[in-house]
């Protein structure tokens, strides 16, 4: 995941601050709040996202946008719920 790279070269220094990667990666800071703020998904979630098939052509069955409402609830339980949702309606697609 994008966010975790990012996290990962603000930790070692690489960058200053979020407000950098925005600046480098010609986003806004707000865009990029939202990317980041993917580090709030419970472990369990990350780890399901980080081992998903690569999407090769065409949209991602669960695109970014649908993670930001998971992302946004503080009980991992009920991210866990939020999750199984997605995953369900992607399953019959």
């Amino acid at each position: 995941m994008l966010c975790v790279r990012f996290d990962g070269l603000v930790r070692e220094g690489v960058v200053t601050d979020q407000a950098e990667l925005a600046r480098l990666g010609h986003v806004s800071r707000a865009r990029l709040t939202q990317i980041m703020n993917l580090l709030l998904l419970a472990p369990h979630i990350q780890e399901e996202l980080l081992h998903l098939p690569r999407t090769e052509r065409g949209k991602d069955p669960i695109p970014e946008w649908r993670l930001r409402a998971i992302a946004a609830e503080p009980d991992w339980r009920k991210q866990r719920r939020m999750w199984q949702a997605i995953q369900n309606e992607v399953a019959e697609q």
